[in-house]
């Protein structure tokens, strides 16, 4: 069953646990169903990819999904990770760092 989540794509996140742990990057996507997110130049892998028409093929480096656990939100004013909760604000929804109050949307 797909979940709600406090992080988006196009999000700034900073990896807590696992061999990349402290590094940042951009949320390329998010994988709802299950429970993943991939995060640009994190938990990379190598694939070896048949030769196509498009792509000549070899050994290429990707993204491989991170649990949505591992990763959290970068505060805009210190840098560090932080939790998220929701203001309302003008009649609308927002997302805002719980460390410093800043809204993260």
């Amino acid at each position: 069953m797909a979940q709600k989540f406090k992080i988006k794509k196009g999000d700034q996140v900073i990896v807590t646990t696992g061999k990349d742990k402290g590094r940042r990057g951009e949320v390329i996507q998010v994988m709802r169903s299950e429970s993943r997110v991939l995060v640009q130049g994190c938990n990379m892998v190598q694939r070896h990819t048949r030769a196509t028409q498009t792509s000549p093929g070899g050994i290429i480096a990707k993204e491989a999904p991170l649990h949505i656990s591992n990763v959290a939100h970068i505060d805009p004013d210190s840098g560090a990770a932080t939790r998220v909760g929701y203001e309302v604000k003008d009649g609308k929804k927002i997302r805002v760092a719980r460390a410093s109050g800043k809204a993260l949307d």
